[in-house]
């Protein structure tokens, strides 16, 4: 039985994709019995781009606040990729939105993080767009080939591919040009004020684009934030295994 039918659970995804990518993770969820989550598209990715959206990572911030208000009392929120970078800036930064919050990325955070290849080069201010093109002007089977094989399930993959367009890339462009670093660092100071609520960090250990094990392991102890490895599994582990995943949430939230 779920053991929180209070709280409502917000997820929130990232990039290159769309709600979708929590298909499975949100049907085992429903099917231990908790209510079925709020799934929220960040704009550009899924959603659609207000008039005037810079699509910069603090406009994601200050959206999923707006969102989040709108719920109107506290959620356990959860992020992947992106979305993860946008749960752990809420975290520090309004942590009364909050009832526990959860990211998959919070090395990102570690004043020693590199950003990944794919992501140095959307950075490009001389490759940039030519690389972002590269990724959404292929015919949706490349995409869904692109995606398999960087570690998505292909059912999950056959869903978000279409929606990777010209739009989905410029917010890319903007949203990785914002972040490059020191950025992260310098919002990675403030780490210490999520622990203002509960935190997990899902440390999947085929994951390499969101920082080493110990730039993972550190960030984490700095936010208040309990460790969890999913051992095998990677980027997209919710696709792979929806089951252990929904596991770990439950624990977590159970644990509260």
């Amino acid at each position: 039985m779920p053991t929180d039918q209070v709280t409502p659970v917000v997820l929130v995804h990232g990039n290159p994709e769309t709600a979708a990518v929590w298909d499975l993770l949100v049907e085992q969820l429903v099917g231990q019995g908790h209510d079925k989550p709020l799934c929220l598209s960040p704009p550009g990715f899924g959603a659609p781009v207000p008039t005037g959206w810079g699509a910069t990572i603090g406009e994601y911030r200050d959206w999923l606040v707006a969102e989040l208000e709108r719920v109107g009392r506290p959620v356990h929120l959860v992020g992947h990729d992106w979305g993860g970078g946008h749960v752990v800036n809420v975290a520090m930064t309004r942590p009364d939105l909050l009832r526990s919050w959860c990211s998959d990325v919070i090395g990102l955070f570690d004043p020693d993080y590199v950003w990944h290849e794919l992501a140095q080069g959307w950075q490009s201010l001389d490759d940039g767009e030519a690389a972002v093109a590269r990724l959404v002007q292929p015919p949706v089977a490349e995409k869904v080939s692109f995606l398999v094989q960087r570690g998505m399930d292909a059912s999950i993959a056959e869903r978000i591919a279409p929606a990777m367009d010209h739009v989905m890339g410029e917010c890319i462009l903007r949203l990785y040009r914002s972040a490059a670093q020191p950025v992260m660092a310098e919002l990675g100071a403030g780490l210490e004020a999520a622990a203002a609520r509960p935190g997990l960090a899902i440390m999947a250990s085929e994951d390499h684009v969101v920082g080493t094990e110990e730039q993972r392991r550190r960030s984490a102890a700095r936010a208040g934030a309990r460790a969890e490895v999913l051992d095998g599994l990677g980027h997209w582990w919710m696709t792979r295994d929806p089951e252990r995943g929904a596991a770990v949430l439950t624990r977590f939230w159970a644990s509260l």
